[in-house]
């Protein structure tokens, strides 16, 4: 009998699974401040075998893709991130920034394979495969997790749909993988030349939010559906299993969710940014802010994996607004929060009144004398543009993970 778990990576005891990370975790900061020489900056006065908690690991810098683009340009090509020299990786991929990402010579160097395995893929069932082969790490990412698995790949890439009709066509695959939304424009278009696809019973999804819509969809066809979420940095981060209740981490990451604009992890159930720690020994990204917002599922999921789980993506991260012709970013948010330690939740909400920009800093906080003009000061201070304070009663604010509500209407 097959078993539905990949590896017994998946079923481990929650507590051996954190004791393996975190020992895990210091050589891999070893490794960045050794082979890395961005990280050797970064770094620069820490003791790696000290990093060897959660608490320790929370006290290390953020590494930000906006400063990959920086880094990239001043050390190319690959921003002295890579702990592997360029000369002996596989691939080098861009994405939009650009910013250019390394591939290792490992087999499923990304890691997919465990959720292709989790959606349902078995070994010699031909995959259809509708990312992109060029430029951008999606078609490879996915070809070497179905490879991994045994399974052979029809390179199909994006566009063309006439001619992926004709493919599925002919060639039956049992499998999609692709955006969400890809797969049903080709079964449409199927339907409206008169062509039956109905070879496809499974397909995993990823690059793109999966909606209620297309769910119905493909549910309604008789085809097993799954979602994943990953990056063209980091690979696979989580990955959605048969109980459909979240999804499930990847074993070989460590997952912090923090309040956007800082690093300061949040409480169970709080909304954040995501930020990974990648047990990579090619690319040691530490702390690496993905911009997408999420939170912690409780428990473990019903499908008999032990990982924890995250509910999703639940949005971008990077709220940055224009105030008075200057930015104002969430990390200045933070910043100024960093002042008044002992806060709850803020949010910076940005009105247009009588013609002029307002700022309203609304913080989770008891009446305290002074607190409201040491609020004001600080956030004058740190972004150089004047607002008032608003004091709120703690938890309610909405868990929306938000920093800058900006409420103006542009149209």
């Amino acid at each position: 009998m097959t078993s539905p778990f990949y590896d017994a990576l998946e079923t481990r005891d929650p507590q051996a699974r954190e004791a393996a990370l975190m020992a895990a975790l210091p050589e891999q900061v070893a490794l960045a401040q050794r082979r890395a020489p961005a990280y050797s900056r970064i770094l620069e006065g820490v003791d790696p075998f000290a990093v060897n908690t959660r608490a320790a690991l929370a006290r290390l810098p953020v590494t930000r893709k906006s400063a990959l683009i920086d880094l990239q340009k001043r050390n190319p090509p690959l921003g002295g991130l890579t702990a592997t020299p360029p000369d002996q990786l596989l691939r080098i991929f861009a994405s939009p920034g650009p910013i250019y990402d390394p591939e290792g010579r490992r087999p499923d160097y990304f890691r997919f394979a465990r959720a292709l395995y989790a959606a349902g893929f078995r070994k010699g069932e031909l995959v259809h495969n509708g990312f992109s082969y060029h430029f951008t790490p999606a078609g490879a990412m996915l070809e070497g997790a179905a490879s991994a698995l045994g399974c052979p790949v029809f390179p199909a890439g994006t566009g063309n749909t006439e001619l992926q009709v004709q493919a599925i066509a002919h060639l039956r695959p049992a499998a999609y993988v692709g955006t969400p939304d890809f797969l049903k424009i080709i079964l449409e278009k199927g339907d409206q030349l008169g062509v039956v696809l109905d070879s496809v019973r499974r397909g995993f999804v990823t690059a793109g939010p999966y909606l209620p819509d297309a769910r119905r969809f493909y549910a309604a066809r008789g085809i097993d559906v799954y979602q994943g979420y990953g990056t063209a940095d980091l690979g696979l981060i989580a990955y959605e299993s048969t109980a459909r209740d979240g999804l499930v981490l990847d074993e070989h990451v460590i997952v912090e969710i923090v309040r956007p604009g800082t690093g300061e992890p949040v409480s169970d159930g709080e909304v954040g940014e995501i930020l990974v720690t990648l047990i990579n020994r090619d690319y040691p990204l530490l702390r690496f802010a993905t911009g997408d917002l999420s939170m912690f599922l409780p428990g473990t999921s019903p499908c008999g994996r032990t990982n924890r789980r995250i509910r999703g993506w639940m949005g971008r991260a990077d709220q940055t607004t224009k105030v008075k012709g200057m930015f104002v970013h969430p990390e200045q948010i933070g910043a100024v929060m960093a002042r008044h330690p002992g806060l709850g939740r803020t949010r910076l909400v940005v009105t247009r009144e009588d013609g002029n920009d307002v700022m309203t800093l609304t913080v989770e906080a008891a009446p305290a004398e002074g607190l409201s003009a040491a609020l004001s000061e600080s956030l004058a201070v740190v972004t150089k543009l004047k607002g008032r304070v608003e004091l709120v009663a703690p938890a309610s604010l909405p868990n929306d993970g938000k920093v800058i509500d900006d409420q103006r209407k542009f149209e």
